[in-house]
C-alpha cells in the first residue's frame, strides 16, 4: 500500500505535530526539499502565475488537486463557490479543518458535477501523468464544463533540463516524450512509491486541446520555462 506521505506532512503541520520538511525528486532529478509551509501560502506567497489565475476565476469553481486548500479558501473568502478535490485524504481532511466548505477525496476522472471555471495549478498538467493520457483528461474536463466555461492550468517546459553548458540539447528522439517524468517523495524517512508526473509543454497542450475540439490560450510566462493556459471549448 502507498501511503498518503503528503497528506501526512500537511496533517503533522497543521496539528503542530513535529512537522519535517518533505522531500521531492524526479528520474532526472536530485532531492530537493519542500517546505510544508510553503503548501499553506497565503495569496502573497503566491508564484505570479497563480495569482493571476485565481483572479481571473469566475462563476462555480473546482479546484484540482486542492492540497491544504489555500487557493480554495482564497476564492471562497472572495464570495466564488468552490470545491476542491484531491486524492490525498489527508489533504482533504487539513482543507476542511481550514474551513474549506466543500471538499472531497476524489479523483479528477471520478469528478461529475460541472463547472464554470476549473483551475490545475502548481505544475496543474501532472495530474495527465503521461503525455498518451492527455487527451483523455481533456475530453473528460470539457465535459465538466457549463457553457461559457473556462480550465486554467499551469505547466513547464523542462526541456532546459535536457541542455549542456554550450546549450546544446541531449534528447533521446526514439524514448519517450521528456516531460513524462518519475515524480518521488519522501516524509519522515519513508518513501512513496513513485508516481507518473508530466510536465508538458505548451504546443503539445495546444495540440491535445485542439484534438478534443478545446482552444488553448497561453495567459502569461512564469520566470523560469513555466507558462499559464486558458481553455475553452471551440464553439460549432
Amino acid at each position: 500500500m502507498n501511503r498518503d506521505l503528503f497528506g501526512q506532512a500537511l496533517l503533522d503541520y497543521y496539528n503542530q505535530n513535529s512537522p519535517e520538511d518533505i522531500m521531492t525528486w524526479t528520474s532526472i532529478s536530485d532531492k530537493d526539499v519542500l517546505p510544508v509551509s510553503y503548501l499553506f501560502r497565503d495569496f502573497d506567497q503566491m508564484p505570479s502565475i497563480e495569482q493571476e489565475a485565481l483572479k481571473v476565476c469566475k462563476g462555480t469553481t473546482l479546484d484540482v488537486g486542492c492540497g491544504s486548500g489555500s487557493h480554495s479558501l482564497w476564492l471562497q473568502n472572495k464570495g466564488i463557490k468552490v470545491k476542491g478535490i484531491d486524492i490525498s485524504e489527508g489533504a482533504i481532511k487539513v482543507a476542511r479543518y481550514r474551513g474549506l466548505i466543500n471538499c472531497e477525496c476524489l479523483s479528477l476522472l471520478d469528478e461529475i458535477e460541472r463547472f464554470d471555471t476549473i483551475i490545475l495549478l502548481m505544475n496543474g498538467s501532472g495530474i495527465f501523468k503521461e503525455l498518451h493520457q492527455v487527451t483523455d483528461h481533456l475530453k473528460h474536463l470539457k465535459s465538466l464544463l457549463n457553457p461559457g466555461g473556462q480550465i486554467l492550468i499551469d505547466s513547464s517546459d523542462i526541456v532546459y533540463m535536457y541542455q549542456d553548458e554550450d546549450g546544446g540539447t541531449w534528447l533521446d528522439v526514439q524514448n519517450k516524450y521528456y516531460g513524462d517524468l518519475d515524480y518521488f517523495i519522501s516524509y519522515k524517512g519513508e518513501e512513496a512509491l513513485a508516481m507518473k508526473w508530466l510536465y508538458l509543454d505548451f504546443e503539445r497542450l495546444k495540440q491535445a486541446c485542439h484534438i478534443v475540439g478545446l482552444f488553448c490560450e497561453k495567459i502569461m510566462d512564469g520566470p523560469h520555462y513555466d507558462y499559464l493556459a486558458r481553455i475553452t471549448p471551440i464553439m460549432d
